[in-house]
């Protein structure tokens, strides 16, 4: 058999095999790797952060005090009223306990991925104020270290994780990774506020709003569960507007892939271009009559 005989067994054998699916890249996995590089680094920046803040007990307590104190000068509803409804059931406490201890993180991490695949525009915007968010309540760790409700002697609260299970701290020693006396601000409040807001913005269905039951259960959760005050909760909010008010808004998603350098972080939106580059002037109309070209 010749080499023609042989190329053409060869080519017709390669027509009679499935070729293999061919699997689109989405445009936007070149941002993932960079993503993902922000939001460890982003982690373990706060980890390494509430451990160099761990360690003031006493500087914590002091704090402690002067919160607890500020809160019943201002008629905020006691911790404790809430924490005694929250014991009449047993199987409640419980499930508060696992709450607190299983939704903070993966929800969050659940959320971003959404946001990056469905809704990426608005993932750009509420991802840079989570960042921001996260930092602020760093300093805060870091500048006001406040023992929670849990660890104050004489105020009658109860350590329900301790009590109840599942215990998520141990006793509460300056070498650990976990900084009990990390309690303002909130993050749990404020990380399920920002998730609220992310899915409320990004939707435009009317039952969006019910979203926000997120962040009022995690407040009566943390709450409940003596970890953290109200005013935590509150702090927590706010440092959530703040950096909100510091990032630009979501820009609608562009029909081209977003260049890598506009995705990381630009401190300005840009204005929507037509198809030139240029600006396109508020209110044009590719439909407009006065802009088609005239015939004859």
């Amino acid at each position: 058999m010749g080499m023609g005989s042989a190329t053409s067994a060869a080519y017709g054998t390669r027509r009679l095999l499935p070729r293999p699916p061919r699997i689109p890249l989405p445009d936007r996995l070149p941002h993932l790797l960079p993503e993902l590089a922000l939001l460890l680094a982003v982690q373990a920046v706060y980890k390494y952060g509430r451990k160099v803040a761990n360690g003031h007990t006493e500087e914590a307590y002091h704090h402690a005090g002067h919160v607890w104190s500020f809160e019943r000068a201002v008629h905020l509803p006691s911790e404790h009223d809430v924490q005694q409804l929250l014991l009449h059931s047993e199987t409640l406490v419980h499930i508060a306990n696992y709450l607190y201890a299983t939704v903070h993180f993966p929800a969050m991490v659940l959320f971003l991925g959404y946001m990056f695949v469905r809704r990426r525009a608005h993932y750009l915007w509420i991802r840079r104020a989570i960042v921001i968010q996260t930092m602020l309540a760093l300093l805060g760790h870091l500048l006001f270290p406040l023992a929670p409700p849990r660890l104050l002697p004489g105020d009658g609260m109860v350590d329900t994780a301790a009590v109840y299970g599942p215990a998520v701290y141990g006793k509460p020693e300056t070498h650990s990774m976990a900084n009990q006396f990390a309690a303002m601000p909130s993050l749990h409040v404020g990380w399920a506020l920002a998730i609220a807001v992310g899915l409320i913005a990004s939707h435009r269905s009317r039952l969006r709003w019910l979203w926000l039951l997120h962040p009022a259960l995690t407040m009566l959760v943390v709450v409940g569960t003596a970890n953290h005050y109200w005013l935590d909760c509150i702090i927590g909010s706010l440092l959530l507007g703040l950096a909100l008010a510091l990032v630009p808004a979501p820009m609608p998603e562009p029909s081209s892939p977003r260049p890598l350098r506009d995705w990381v972080w630009p401190l300005r939106p840009r204005a929507a271009t037509g198809g030139a580059g240029r600006p396109r002037p508020e209110g044009a109309d590719r439909s407009d009559p006065e802009r088609r070209p005239v015939a004859g």
